[in-house]
């Protein structure tokens, strides 16, 4: 938190002091921003941080949301906006770190400098990566949070539960570390990970996948989901199932549904990720940048709030809860 808060007072204040390039100014500065998929509460919230960004900066921001977490629809939209002619920079989440090189790279090329939000391309080292003409990844460090997650599970499990791990596919730069966090976490605390499945962003595979795990499988008590709809998924499957109590559950991002379930004593466990944030410093950077600066750090980790029943009234963390509007 305190990196956080460093790097965004930084950029705030070269803002301050460093003018814009004088074709910029004159013209005008319009950053296209392009989610992973809408609607998402968590892309929503993202969403949120762009526009209030652009609000104080006094800048333009064409947001277009794929309606889809799917390469194939996101790379069409992102190669209309460099057709345009009229973008000066690119904010995105991309939907696969080696699928969505191609369309960013020739983002790139035509001039319009690109930062990944939440999701990541190549190995995610744009400094001395196999991919570095981004100018920045701004996001939570995945691997850590799917660590903390299954590291929550095994204190309250102990030592040789079974887990079961709800993901999205292969690919997704995020969610693919979320499971490798909690695959360590699991080697290191002595769990046994039973099973892991792919969604495919689908709340309703979800549900169907967890549904039939655990009755094949009632020895499971524990259970970690990787993003959003994953854990609508399960959350409902072990609802109807009748076994909340029964599996501590583990989920990733704190959209509304997902707190309900804490709430309701289905989940014990929320990690919140700070979407506002990686939003409203997508935008910061991008300005910096092309303000002249010389020394933009390649990543900007946004941290997390862990969520619990303890905590969840507390105003500090509930600000973190996603919005849907």
């Amino acid at each position: 938190m305190k990196k956080f808060l460093i790097i965004a007072c930084i950029l705030m204040l070269t803002l301050a002091v460093v003018p814009m390039a004088a074709g910029a100014q004159d013209d005008g500065y319009t950053i296209a921003f392009v989610p992973g998929v809408n609607p998402d509460p968590f892309y929503i919230t993202m969403a949120s941080g762009v526009n209030q960004a652009a609000a104080d900066l006094g800048v333009t921001v064409i947001q277009q949301d794929p309606e889809r977490f799917d390469v194939t629809v996101s790379a069409p939209i992102i190669e209309a906006l460099i057709a345009r002619g009229d973008i000066d920079a690119l904010v995105t989440a991309p939907n696969d770190k080696e699928q969505s090189i191609p369309v960013l790279q020739e983002a790139h090329d035509a001039g319009i400098p690109v930062i990944t939000v939440d999701t990541f391309i190549g190995d995610g080292d744009y400094a001395g990566g196999e991919v570095t003409f981004p100018v920045s990844y701004i996001g939570s460090d995945n691997v850590q949070g799917g660590y903390i997650a299954c590291s929550a599970l095994a204190d309250a499990l102990g030592e040789g539960a079974k887990i079961y791990i709800q993901n999205v596919r292969p690919g997704i730069s995020t969610t693919d570390q979320r499971e490798e966090g909690c695959k360590a976490a699991a080697a290191d605390r002595g769990l046994e990970v039973v099973r892991v499945d792919y969604n495919d962003n689908s709340a309703d595979t979800a549900q169907q996948q967890t549904a039939a795990v655990l009755q094949a499988n009632p020895d499971i008590t524990g259970m970690f989901a990787t993003n959003t709809f994953g854990a609508l998924g399960a959350g409902a499957a072990i609802q109807n199932a009748g076994l909340q109590g029964a599996i501590q559950v583990a989920l990733f991002d704190a959209s509304e549904e997902n707190i309900g379930y804490l709430n309701d004593g289905i989940v014990s466990l929320v990690i919140a990720q700070k979407p506002a944030d990686m939003g409203y410093l997508g935008v910061v950077a991008q300005m910096a940048n092309a303000r002249g600066v010389t020394s933009m750090p390649a990543r900007v980790p946004t941290g997390y709030a862990v969520i619990t029943i303890d905590n969840v009234s507390d105003p500090e963390v509930a600000r973190f809860i996603y919005t849907g509007n």
